[in-house]
């Protein structure tokens, strides 16, 4: 992780901007907060140390992944226990004011707040992959806060309001996990897609944008309906529908661009390796013979 996203350290507990502030820290753990709480809300990301979180009384440790989300006027503090680990973590602070905006755009932005505020849940496991959505986010934020680029305001903005929904839509989907009959329901729809768009670019991030859903959700999905990952999927049923093409009157050198590869030898390659003979000897081998 790049040093220069970092950020020193400080005991202030108070924002500085009217909307929010972002902080990654890295860092042997020398300087404690007592315990506090403030006017806005706080987003924490547990990256690594020997740490636990105290809150409103009650002491919960932390793991790789966890979020916490304190809201305004919660006491809480973080409990140190040991510094041979360094104490890494992201620090994500958004005012009311900014959250109830976004909200009168769309009470998705609210979910989380609401439901935390209800229920007095403040702590949210992850697991890799999700995390890692999370991370990439707000690498993203700290790298376009820091850079001068044309756009830049409108750019951090867009970054903001993007890591906030996707942190309620996190939360969301893991207090309202799909059935089992719509998750087979996706995965059928997914197949039907991609045997109608072979001949057409398929990815698993233009496959995320068709359904409305994360890309590791979707390659979850087939390894556990199928054993193999998308990519061997789409493969797989291009070989197929390519052998068939050259069992019938397309040349070979037509096939391969139809079926969505950029160049003869990639085709030629994945075509050996699938079936063990090359396209030409494929089709010498079973006799077909193009029409003048």
């Amino acid at each position: 992780m790049a040093k220069n996203l970092q950020t020193k350290f400080s005991t202030r507990q108070y924002m500085l901007s009217r909307d929010f502030e972002i902080y990654y820290y890295n860092e042997p753990a020398s300087e404690k907060v007592s315990i506090h709480s403030h006017d806005y809300y706080e987003f924490y990301f547990f990256l690594e140390g020997d740490v636990s979180i105290w809150i409103e009384g009650e002491q919960y440790p932390l793991k790789y992944g966890d979020m916490v989300l304190i809201p305004p006027g919660i006491k809480h503090m973080a409990v140190v226990h040991g510094n041979e680990i360094p104490y890494r973590r992201f620090v994500f602070w958004i005012s009311v004011e900014y959250c109830n905006q976004l909200m009168e755009v769309s009470s998705s932005y609210g979910y989380l707040m609401q439901n935390v505020l209800v229920k007095k849940k403040y702590i949210f496991h992850n697991d890799l992959i999700t995390f890692n959505t999370i991370q990439y986010r707000i690498f993203q934020l700290i790298e376009e806060i820091k850079s001068e680029r044309f756009g830049k305001e409108a750019k951090v903005s867009l970054c903001v309001n993007d890591l906030v929904l996707q942190l309620n839509r996190i939360v969301y989907e893991q207090q309202n996990p799909k059935s089992e009959k719509e998750e087979q329901n996706l995965y059928q729809n997914i197949i039907y897609y991609i045997d109608d768009h072979l001949d057409e670019e398929l990815s698993l991030e233009q496959l995320a944008g068709q359904f409305f859903v994360s890309k590791y959700h979707i390659a979850h999905i087939f390894k556990e309906q199928m054993g193999l990952s998308v990519h061997q999927y789409i493969l797989k049923k291009r070989m197929q529908a390519s052998k068939a093409a050259i069992l019938g009157e397309t040349s070979i050198t037509d096939v391969y661009t139809m079926f969505g590869f950029k160049d003869y030898s990639s085709f030629y390659r994945a075509f050996k390796k699938e079936f063990g003979v090359s396209p030409k000897e494929y089709k010498e081998v079973h006799g077909v013979v193009q029409k003048g």
